[in-house]
């Protein structure tokens, strides 16, 4: 016991850091919590998107259903970069309707990628079918150098 120092043994000074208790660090912020936060302003906020690259192309996979591809955008920006973006409106809600749970988002979303330099960002293509938007990056074919050079050996 005596290799234990002093101070463990004065119990009031003791201070027990609890990771599970209900501590809030930015409780006294100027802005609101996560859960004060309506769902339309924290919709589509994590849209997940997939992307692949295959020999031929780059796809980019997006689910978003019940939206029409009138309510979708995809844009390719001057810097290489593919947006894609949109908006899923509130239902309409009638005076007789009594919700008992809202689950799905509504509002605005948008992802940005930066797309590599093999992309041909003049031949992309997108698509919309059973709720998944699917958007195709053609990439140019690399050419191979021609390794066969005889080199002379001096000597």
């Amino acid at each position: 016991m005596a290799m234990i120092p002093s101070f463990f043994n004065n119990r009031s000074r003791d201070i027990i850091f609890d990771p599970f208790s209900s501590f809030d660090p930015f409780k006294d912020f100027p802005f609101p919590s996560s859960s004060l936060i309506s769902r339309e302003n924290s919709a589509f906020v994590n849209t997940r998107i997939d992307w692949k690259e295959t020999p031929e192309a780059h796809v980019f996979k997006a689910d978003l259903p019940g939206l029409k591809k009138e309510e979708v955008k995809v844009e390719i920006e001057d810097d290489r970069v593919l947006q894609i973006s949109g908006e899923r409106n509130v239902e309409k809600e009638d005076k007789n309707d009594t919700w008992h749970r809202v689950e799905r988002s509504s509002g605005k979303f948008l992802r940005r990628f930066k797309l590599p330099e093999n992309a041909k960002i003049d031949q992309v293509k997108a698509g919309l079918e059973n709720g998944v938007l699917t958007v195709t990056v053609p990439k140019e074919e690399v050419k191979k150098p021609d390794v066969k050079k005889a080199i002379e050996i001096s000597g």
